[in-house]
């Protein structure tokens, strides 16, 4: 799995959301400043993470982003579900039974799908708290 620019700058935003202690709203220049990530992606990935509820907006004076839940109710894998295409290691395992000539003889399925298993159970385990308490990854998780 190749995790897109997109991705990457839609979980850096969160973060950022996630480390503001209030609960006030963050101007989007100030996420775009902080991430250093360009008006290219800032407003599409905010547009994309509004829509699917994970932020709330504010318009105006005073205005910005702040997420929706606590940081602890954010995986790494619901944002990146978000931005990207597919989570696929590779193309094979989104095969269907007779799209692919090879899918009902092909001695590899099996391993490309529990490769994709064991990223997502991962990845489905990590939240925005995690991340921001870097300890979290000292740990044996």
């Amino acid at each position: 799995m190749i995790v897109s620019t997109k991705g990457r700058y839609a979980l850096r935003v969160m973060l950022a959301l996630a480390d503001e202690k209030t609960c006030n709203y963050v101007p989007l220049k100030e996420i775009a400043e902080k991430e250093n990530i360009s008006l290219k992606y800032r407003e599409s990935i905010l547009v994309i993470l509004s829509r699917a509820g994970f932020v709330d907006a504010l318009r105006g004076r005073g205005g910005g982003y702040r997420l929706a839940k606590s940081p602890r109710e954010y995986t790494v894998s619901s944002i990146l579900q978000l931005t990207e295409s597919t989570m696929a290691s590779v193309s094979c395992p989104e095969c269907v039974e007779g799209v692919c000539d090879r899918s009902g003889e092909c001695k590899t399925l099996p391993l490309w799908r529990g490769l994709d298993k064991i990223v997502s159970e991962y990845l489905d385990g990590v939240t925005l708290e995690n991340l921001m308490n870097p300890a979290f990854f000292k740990s044996d998780n």
